[in-house]
């Protein structure tokens, strides 16, 4: 690794840049670090897993944040950069299928800004709230393109305190909120949950991503069933470690997949996203073993009607 480093990238703060190598390729490896710091010291603690900030890899043709090199927290295109170019973002926008026309949108977890900018550009009517606890996280914003837009507003808080804070003002709750070590800690409670659900209009629905092993996210899920009263369904994407989870408001809401696939013919040419994969993700999920084990139990009397998909209702 060379000694010499310099700023890169039109960011404010400027970031450092520090030259390294992934899988032997050079890529420029930028930290939210003053231009007089020791770029060899800094590339070390990266190494090593104990560099504390977020930082950017940058290899010509995708800009990539992580909290350490085990875990890609998100991925931008540089030549697209409002395409959602990993899959799990993806499979999350299947929101579309159930709430078309949202008024509201909250999305806990700014990462790299993927699934925000994506809403900002195919949902022009839409206002966009985003809460990131992490300041670092937030500076970095500039990076990775997300609009200065008064549509968009991205908040600095806990999520844990913010969710209590209001209740019904929200038509989709996007929970993507990780760390170094996987979700949120702050996320394991059956509080935070409820909060969510009660931030939620009539015909609303959350829409949680779970990565890693699922001996990792399944007390989450299990609090998301308890929360949405086993009106969960579990997505599933493919190439990954990654699940969705999708949490209804309404007790008449179901899978009517005849009505789904109708609805993701028409939306395929107004949103470009592939949404007979997701429907086939949604599909598979639905036949998911333990999935259904979760749901049964947090939901053992109640029955919904099977005819009936989610429908956004008038914001009160």
């Amino acid at each position: 690794m060379s000694h010499s480093a310099n700023l890169d990238l039109t960011s404010s703060p400027p970031l450092l840049e520090l030259p390294g190598q992934v899988s032997g390729e050079p890529v420029k490896v930028c930290v939210l670090e003053l231009a007089q710091s020791d770029p060899v010291a800094l590339y070390e603690q990266i190494l090593t897993g104990r560099y504390a900030r977020p930082f950017i890899i940058d290899d010509g043709e995708t800009r990539q944040l992580l909290f350490s090199l085990d875990f890609i927290q998100s991925s931008m295109r540089i030549d697209d950069p409002f395409a959602l170019d990993i899959a799990y973002t993806r499979k999350m926008m299947a929101f579309l299928l159930f709430v078309p026309k949202p008024d509201h949108v909250l999305m806990v977890g700014l990462g790299g800004g993927s699934l925000a900018k994506f809403c900002h550009r195919h949902l022009p009517c839409a206002r966009l709230t985003v809460v990131e606890v992490n300041p670092d996280v937030i500076a970095l914003r500039e990076a990775f393109g997300v609009p200065d837009d008064e549509r968009l507003a991205i908040i600095r808080a806990d999520a844990a305190a913010y969710l209590p804070a209001a209740e019904g003002d929200t038509d989709v709750l996007l929970l993507d909120g990780f760390d170094d070590k996987g979700i949120a800690p702050a996320f394991l409670d059956r509080g935070f949950y409820r909060a969510a659900r009660n931030r939620l209009r009539p015909g609303g629905l959350l829409v949680a991503n779970f990565a890693g092993p699922r001996k990792y996210w399944s007390r989450h899920l299990a609090l998301l069933n308890d929360a949405f009263a086993g009106r969960v369904q579990v997505g599933t994407v493919p190439g990954g470690d990654n699940h969705v989870a999708f949490a209804f408001v309404d007790a008449s809401c179901s899978l009517d997949w005849e009505q789904l696939e109708e609805r993701a013919g028409r939306f395929a040419e107004q949103f470009p996203l592939d949404f007979s994969a997701i429907l086939d993700s949604l599909r598979e999920g639905a036949e998911l073993r333990w999935a259904k084990t979760a749901s049964a139990k947090a939901l053992p009397n109640l029955k919904t009607k099977e005819s009936q998909t989610c429908r956004k209702s008038t914001p009160t």
